[in-house]
């Protein structure tokens, strides 16, 4: 049985990633299993439970089996990849954030199932979906509403990672007002905290709002 269900695991990683070579499957097999920690769901199961294509899901995993050859990323890892893309920034507080957003199971590790679920609502779900995705991440203690406090975390993080070159005229105080703005357009009962309802409701109103959504549309 553990054979069957060893070589069932390094067909489905090789599917996904369309490396699969006969001659070199002994040598592979080896190699693979000293190395990774992780295997992925099949192919047919992956494109059931997200809105990628075979040929986008290969693409996908070949680059996060690069980055991630153990087939899983820890918060250390996650943070060292994410701040190759904001040089100019410290992006290591909003990678927590979204890290996070990402570890579904709360585990400590992010595998490339729990990379393309997110991935899928992000750039493929429906307007609500990818709002309720966002209230996620600003939901910090996942509590069910957003404190002006968890917006701050939030929008500081963002500040940092942007960094002093994309806003070299920025006051301290910026983060905070720009808060303060979002919560006198969302917090519609004005009871300190805003709802899920709320949230979705006041980004759906916001045109500046649903133009940065739809930029995701053709990402892959």
């Amino acid at each position: 049985m553990k054979a069957k269900n060893r070589d069932q695991s390094l067909s489905d990683s090789r599917e996904l990633d369309g490396s699969y070579d006969q001659l070199t499957d002994s040598v592979e097999d080896d190699f693979e299993l000293s190395t990774v920690c992780h295997r992925p769901e099949s192919m047919d199961k992956l494109q059931e439970q997200t809105k990628f294509t075979k040929k986008e899901l290969q693409v996908l995993y070949r680059g996060f089996k690069n980055e991630c050859p153990s087939g899983v990323v820890n918060e250390e890892n996650f943070k060292t990849i994410y701040s190759q893309f904001f040089p100019q920034g410290d992006s290591s507080m909003y990678a927590h954030f979204l890290f996070e957003a990402f570890d579904t199971n709360k585990n400590g590790s992010v595998s490339f199932e729990d990379f393309v679920f997110g991935l899928s609502i992000i750039l493929r779900g429906t307007i609500n979906d990818r709002l309720n995705w966002a209230f996620n991440l600003y939901d910090l203690n996942k509590d069910g509403c957003i404190t002006k406090e968890e917006m701050l975390d939030i929008m500081k993080s963002i500040y940092d990672m942007m960094g002093k070159y994309t806003y070299p005229t920025m006051q301290d105080d910026a983060p905070r007002e720009h808060v303060e703005s979002f919560f006198q357009k969302m917090d519609r009962n004005k009871d300190g905290v805003v709802t899920v309802e709320e949230f979705i409701e006041s980004c759906k109103k916001d045109e500046n709002i649903m133009q940065s959504m739809q930029l995701f549309d053709n990402v892959i």
